[in-house]
């Protein structure tokens, strides 16, 4: 008798879909759970690598710090050797430099798609960092560049 109440409740709640091919469907309360539950799980994922991508890239980022502290000690070295012994290591100190400086870029580089893939970006005027949708910055008051013209500023313009 329980079953065949549970039954007629799922009935009671289905739903009926016609596929494309004029075949009948029903979908009932467990289908929908199913689907709900594929969906959140598919969200999840995404989310999931999400954050793996921005560790990686924080990790990177991380080493870049590292390589560039490296570089400045080995710089600093090799100027104080060069001042002790009074030699001209003017070349060296410029592919130091000339290292340090591609570092750099390429750690701005990285920290631009941490930012991006935060859906963040980054104030032109005094480098804070803003929600992706925003239109002014939060720190500075500065106007953030935006693709295009908003819906606002098209309708004013009519």
């Amino acid at each position: 008798m329980f079953i065949l109440l549970l039954l007629f409740f799922f009935l009671k709640d289905g739903i009926i879909v016609q596929t494309i091919d004029g075949s009948v469907i029903f979908v009932g309360l467990f289908e929908d759970v199913v689907i709900n539950a594929k969906s959140a799980v598919s969200v999840v994922g995404k989310k999931a690598g999400e954050i793996v991508d921005i560790s990686k890239l924080r990790i990177t980022a991380a080493d870049l710090n590292n390589e560039i502290s490296k570089r400045f000690e080995s710089l600093g070295r090799v100027i104080y050797d060069a001042k002790k012994t009074e030699n001209d290591t003017s070349d060296l100190v410029t592919e130091c430099i000339s290292a340090i400086d591609d570092l750099y870029e390429q750690l701005d580089a990285v920290n631009e798609q941490i930012i991006a893939l935060r859906k963040k970006t980054i104030c032109r005027n005094c480098g804070a960092i803003n929600p992706q949708d925003s239109i002014f910055c939060s720190k500075c008051g500065n106007r953030l560049v935006n693709d295009g013209p908003s819906a606002d500023e098209n309708s004013e313009g009519k």
